[in-house]
C-alpha cells in the first residue's frame, strides 16, 4: 500500500518506520526540515517538506495515488483539514489522531475511516493497569461491550496442566467467556487453540469476555498481581 503520513513527529516517525518494515511504501509530509531529513535519512521513507494541508505539496506526494492517509499533525483543526482534502482527492482510508474529544464528529463528517483517541488510550490503559494489574493487556470493542485479554499463566495458576475443554466445563469459569487463542512459550507464534489444548506454566493466552466478568475470569484462574 502507498501510505500518506501527515506530520513526521513521535507518532508519525514511529508510524513510518513500522509500516516500512511491513513492506508498504510510505511518504511523509512535514513543515519542519530537521524532522524530514531524520525520516528520509534515518527511517528510509519519501519525504515532502511543507504543509500537509497544502494541496500543492499533497499532490507532488501523490494523495490522488495514496491508498491510505494518516492525520499526525499536532492540531485537530490542521487534521481535520487534511480529512477533507484526502476524502476530496479519493483517499477511502483515512486514519486521524485526536486529542480533543469535541472534533470527534467534525472528522467523522469530514469522511475519517478511524479515529484514535490517544489520549483516551493513555487513560484507558493507566485504569486497566490499575485496576487489574494481572492482565498484560486489554482491549476493548463495539464501545467496551467486550474485552479482550491478554494473560501469562505463571506456576500457581489453578489452569495449569488443565485442557481448554476442561476449563470451559468448568461452573466457575465465567459463561460466555472464550479463549481464542494461546502461545505456549514467548519465542513460539500464537495458535486458535482446541479443545485439547493444555495450558503451560509461562503460556500467555488471549480470552474474550464481557466487562462485568473481566474480575470473575481473573479469580477463577487464580492469577496473583
Amino acid at each position: 500500500m502507498y501510505v500518506l503520513i501527515g506530520g513526521v513527529g513521535m507518532m508519525g516517525a514511529d508510524l513510518a518506520k513500522t509500516l516500512l518494515e511491513m513492506g508498504h511504501t510510505i511518504a511523509v509530509i512535514d513543515t519542519d526540515p530537521l524532522a524530514c531529513q531524520y525520516a528520509r535519512e534515518k527511517i528510509g521513507v519519501m519525504t515532502f517538506e511543507g504543509s500537509a494541508v497544502n494541496t500543492t505539496v499533497l499532490l507532488e506526494a501523490g494523495i490522488r495515488k495514496a491508498d491510505a492517509v494518516i492525520a499526525t499533525l499536532q492540531d485537530d483543526a490542521l487534521n481535520l483539514a487534511l480529512v477533507t482534502l484526502s476524502k476530496h482527492y479519493g483517499v477511502t482510508q483515512i486514519i486521524v489522531r485526536m486529542s480533543d474529544r469535541d472534533f470527534a464528529e467534525p472528522y467523522l463528517l469530514a469522511g475519517a475511516s478511524h479515529i484514535i483517541s490517544t489520549t483516551q488510550l493513555a487513560v484507558t490503559r493507566i485504569i486497566n493497569a490499575i485496576d487489574y494489574p494481572e492482565v498484560d493487556a486489554m482491549i476493548h470493542f463495539e464501545q467496551g461491550q467486550v474485552e479482550v485479554l491478554k494473560l501469562t499463566i505463571p506456576k500457581q495458576c489453578n489452569v495449569v496442566g488443565r485442557s481448554i475443554a476442561e476449563i470451559a466445563q468448568n461452573p466457575r469459569f465465567p459463561a460466555g467467556t472464550l479463549i481464542i487463542g494461546y502461545q505456549a512459550h514467548p519465542h513460539e507464534d500464537l495458535i486458535i487453540p482446541n479443545g485439547n489444548t493444555v495450558l503451560e506454566s509461562g503460556s500467555t493466552i488471549l480470552a474474550v469476555t464481557k466487562p462485568n466478568l473481566v474480575r470473575q475470569l481473573i479469580d477463577f484462574m487464580g492469577l496473583c498481581s
